[in-house]
């Protein structure tokens, strides 16, 4: 379980202190589908990178699993069963496909093995298990590969930031299988989506609303979803994917 506590983070812009995320509160059980919408600038991504240790907050703390994980870094924090999708993938030079997904899971990975991983992002392993993590991929190629490391790890809280950028209409479908999958097949591990796209909002257990730092709202798509369609249209795939 995921405990956020009072936890703020401010940038300086002009010299002057602009708060992102403002005394936020937050439990993510053990098993649970969480997804984080709201405006663009809202602290969304801010927020997954605060879990992850990327950056250090201002204010407050994380517990994860009772243990004080906010002085953490980042390989801590991995070590702990944390793991994170960025948005937009990095490239690691010189490393294959096959090398990062043995690293991913913590064992000799057998070909075969990590063969069935990338198919399960949809990539025909054979084009890609030699590969290198490099230029030579498409932004949509490394965020399947990326979003197969972490279903290679199996950790206890996965982060994904906006995994629906930069893929394609089939890619996104095959997404939503995955996560589907990852909920019903690893027990006890929690999955936090940010997203505001709805096919996303409609899969999760509970969706959690914010705007500029603070909730405004949560608790299930049948209750949220409502009201979110009331307040604004919502992206469509096709527009999103444009």
């Amino acid at each position: 379980m995921l405990e956020i506590q009072d936890l703020s983070f401010a940038v300086t812009e002009d010299k002057r202190e602009k708060e992102i995320i403002h005394n936020l509160n937050l439990t993510i059980p053990d098993g649970k589908f969480v997804v984080i919408t709201g405006p663009n600038g809202s602290g969304k991504s801010t927020l997954a990178r605060l879990i992850m240790g990327i950056e250090k907050p201002l204010a407050g703390r994380l517990l994860l699993d009772g243990q004080d994980i906010t002085p953490l870094d980042v390989t801590q924090r991995a070590r702990l069963g944390v793991s994170f999708a960025f948005q937009q993938p990095v490239r690691f030079k010189g490393i294959r496909v096959h090398d990062l997904l043995r690293l991913a899971a913590g064992r000799n990975l057998s070909v075969s093995a990590a063969c069935e991983y990338l198919s399960e992002v949809g990539l025909c392993a054979r084009d890609y298990i030699e590969r290198e993590i490099n230029s030579s991929l498409s932004g949509g190629e490394l965020k399947r590969i990326e979003i197969a490391t972490l279903l290679a790890r199996r950790t206890r809280l996965s982060v994904f930031d906006e995994p629906e950028a930069g893929i394609d209409l089939w890619s996104f479908q095959n997404l939503i299988r995955i996560f589907e999958k990852m909920r019903s097949e690893i027990l006890d591990s929690s999955i936090v989506i940010i997203s505001h796209q709805e096919r996303i909002l409609q899969i999760a257990d509970e969706i959690v609303v914010l705007s500029q730092g603070q909730i405004t709202s949560q608790g299930s798509p049948q209750e949220i979803l409502p009201e979110l369609m009331g307040q604004t249209v919502p992206m469509s795939i096709c527009e999103k994917l444009q």
